[in-house]
Order: structure tokens, then C-alpha cells, then sequence
């Protein structure tokens, strides 16, 4: 095992993979990789895997357009399938004010070269049979996205990166991290790493991670539910795959899996998971689902989508998710702590992964961040909002699901 090193990178989902092959494309590979367990065991191995252009923010895009760039380019490096479909996807209006926000947003896609097309409800109809469409005002779609596979991902991501020199240590469970003399100490399961640098990439972990430094991360988990059905026969009987729906009205996203539907859905009452402590045995587990908290916002859907209320639900997973209080992930230094990187807080780990992580390794190996999106800097919220403030917010920006925000 590397045991002094440029970088080290803690956690081995796919940010962190991602955070790892990014420094070894812009030449850092004097890096290892440590995972407490295997590779995806966090939250990244019962993701849905979606991979859409369209992002909370027009200014987080190309977060989401680097993600997919990204995976695309460890698959051609490593020979190892990321499991790209490229169905497109339709993010609905469910008002008139979507729709304008949509239109002022497609500067930004034509600037980025992004395929960003406005389509009517007759059009939307043409596109995705299963959706009803009266009640819509039309919806954006975007061809060129689809989703991954997120364990190929991740695979193919770390054999690029060691193709080009950097280490991945699996098994290997970090216990402390201590400043010396101007470098990192890490204590693992296999023994001390030295590293110059150290970036955070352990998702819901990163908080108890950090605590004894001082810190005070606002990263909580949240329950979040995916539903999968059973083989619907409309989809069935297509030689095409669908292209994905995101809907604010129901508050959900719905892309196909095989025959069937998988639905992801974020619940006006979201509940949260070991506030007190993540289980020190917690491993690749899910938790009890509860499709009651779920009805109201499946009966939206079964108006919205009619096929899936003739459809058996086949499973119905619930798994953690890490949350910030504004929903953005947190890039960048901790501030007053030289040489220590977050790259944490996604809630969409798949979407946003690559292209953060893209985003990171020029902040890193370029002295300066890149421009004009502060918006995820780890240090934007300080070291001094409290555990209820910071849990009300993310409760409240959960429940707001794929609600548009009122500024950008």
C-alpha cells in the first residue's frame, strides 16, 4: 500500500472514484484511493443511476454534462461498459411559469452545445405514450441524456485511474485524521498514510469523519424511496426505451428498468435515518420501506401515468441519502485546514458525480477554483449552524422535490 502520498482519497463510491481518476487525468497520480469496504458499498451501489442535463440550477449544468462526459471517457479508457442508455429526458411544466423558466434557460444549454428542445404537450405525448397530458404546458427534453450503471461506472472510473498510476486501497477503513507538520495523517485498517492533501468523499460518513477536527458538517441522511414495477406490456411491446420524466407536480422521476418503470420519489414529509451516529456495522443494507408515506404522491402518478396503476409493484427499496441544507453538494477546502478537501453532500451522486469531480481536480491542481459557481463551496454555510437549523432546511428542500427555484 502507498503509505506517502499527494493525495488521499476517502471513500470509494462514485464521487470518489470520480475525484480519483479526474487528478490522475490532470497528471496527479501520486494517489490512493481507501474504502472501508468494496467498491459502491455507501450509497452509490442502490442508485437509480440517472444522468440528466437538467439540474436545480442553469449555472450546475455543467456539473451534470460533466458527469456524463466523464463516464463516457473512463468506459473508452478502461474497457469496462459505465451501461449508458441514451433515452433522453422530459422534465414536465406543470405551469405556465415552468415553462418560462424553461425558455430562459435555454441560453445556457446552447452555450454548453446541450441539445435543449421545448416541446408541446402533443409533442411530449408523441415522445413518452404513457404520459397524460393534459394538465402539462409542455416540457423540456433533452435527447442526449439517459443513465448509467452505477457499479460499471464505478469500476471503470478506478481502472482508469490505476491505468494511469493512482492506488485504490478496498478493505481498508479510515479511523483518524490528524494534521503533522503540514500534512495529513491518516490511521487505516492497514496501517498510517501520510498525504498532502486529503479530500472527503464518504457521503453521509463525512460528518462524524470530521467532527473530532472541529467541524461541524451539515451532511444528514435522508430516507428516500425507488420503487420498481412489474412488466407493464405497452412497454413491453416497444423496440425503443422510453425517455425519462422528472414531474414537480407529483414530485418524482420515472425512467424505464427492463419492462417495467423504476420511481424515484421525494415525499412532502421526509423522514431522516441515525441522526444520532451512522451504525458503525452499517454495511450495503437498505432500510424498511413504507409505501403508505408514499400514496400521495403515487396517486398523483397513476393520474399522470395511467399504465402504472395497472402495474404490480415488484420492489420497493428505501436507502439513505446525503443531504445538505440547500440540497448542492459541498466542493472545495475546509477552510483553516490546509490541504483538506470536501467532496461531499450529493444527493444526486450519479448525476453530479463526474462532472464535481472534474470540477475539484482543476480547483486542486490549478491553485484557484473554477469560476462562477460558489454556489457549491464547502464553506458557504460556516461552522456554526446548528443541527436543527441545518435539519429543517434540508427537510424543507426535500420537500420541494423537483419544484423550480425562484432565482438562478
Amino acid at each position: 500500500m502507498k503509505t506517502d502520498v499527494q493525495v488521499a482519497v476517502i471513500g470509494g463510491g462514485i464521487v470518489g472514484a470520480s475525484v480519483l481518476y479526474c487528478l490522475a487525468k490532470s497528471g496527479w497520480t501520486d494517489t490512493v484511493l481507501l474504502e472501508r469496504r468494496g467498491l459502491t458499498s455507501g450509497s452509490t451501489w442502490h442508485a437509480a443511476g440517472n444522468t440528466t442535463y437538467f439540474g436545480p440550477y442553469p449555472k450546475m449544468t455543467e456539473l451534470f454534462a460533466g458527469s456524463i462526459r466523464t463516464y463516457l471517457e473512463a468506459e473508452e479508457e478502461s474497457g469496462q461498459s459505465v451501461g449508458f442508455h441514451r433515452t433522453g429526458s422530459l422534465r414536465l411544466a406543470a405551469t405556465e411559469r415552468e415553462l418560462a423558466l424553461f425558455r430562459s434557460y435555454a441560453p445556457r444549454y446552447a452555450e454548453l452545445g446541450i441539445p435543449f428542445h421545448i416541446r408541446t404537450p402533443e409533442e411530449v405525448a408523441a415522445l413518452h405514450p404513457l404520459i397524460r397530458t393534459d394538465g402539462i404546458f409542455g416540457a423540456v427534453h433533452t435527447p442526449t441524456d439517459g443513465h448509467v450503471d452505477p457499479s460499471g461506472a464505478t469500476r471503470a472510473l478506478a481502472i482508469a485511474a490505476r491505468n494511469r498510476g493512482a492506488a485504490i486501497e478496498q478493505q481498508c477503513s479510515v479511523t483518524a485524521i490528524t494534521p503533522e507538520q503540514g500534512r495529513w495523517i491518516l490511521e487505516t485498517a492497514k496501517g498510517r498514510v501520510s498525504a498532502r492533501h486529503v479530500v472527503v468523499a464518504t457521503s453521509f460518513w463525512a460528518r462524524e469523519m470530521l467532527a473530532p477536527l472541529g467541524l461541524h458538517l451539515p451532511l444528514y441522511p435522508t430516507q428516500h424511496h425507488e420503487i420498481i414495477t412489474e412488466a407493464i406490456p405497452a412497454i413491453a411491446a416497444r423496440d425503443t426505451e422510453l425517455p425519462a420524466m422528472r414531474d414537480s407536480h407529483v414530485s418524482c422521476n420515472v425512467r424505464q428498468e427492463r419492462d417495467g418503470l423504476l420511481i424515484g420519489i421525494y415525499e412532502t414529509e421526509p423522514e431522516f435515518w441515525a441522526l444520532d451516529g451512522i451504525p458503525p456495522d452499517f454495511k450495503e443494507e437498505l432500510l424498511p420501506p413504507d409505501i403508505d408515506r408514499l400514496m400521495p404522491h403515487l396517486e398523483l402518478l397513476m393520474a399522470r401515468m395511467p399504465a402504472f396503476a395497472e402495474a404490480g409493484i415488484k420492489v420497493s427499496n428505501n436507502g439513505p441519502l446525503c443531504f445538505t441544507p440547500d440540497g448542492l453538494p459541498m466542493l472545495g477546502p475546509v477552510p483553516d485546514h490546509d490541504g483538506l478537501w470536501l467532496a461531499s453532500g450529493f444527493n444526486v451522486g450519479i448525476g453530479t458525480g463526474g462532472g464535481s469531480a472534474a470540477f475539484l481536480a482543476e480547483w486542486m491542481t490549478g491553485g484557484h477554483p473554477p469560476p462562477n459557481l460558489e454556489v457549491v463551496h464547502a464553506d458557504r454555510f460556516g461552522n456554526d449552524l446548528t443541527k436543527d437549523i441545518a435539519l429543517a432546511r434540508i427537510r424543507d428542500v426535500y420537500a420541494r422535490g423537483y419544484q423550480l427555484p425562484d432565482t438562478i
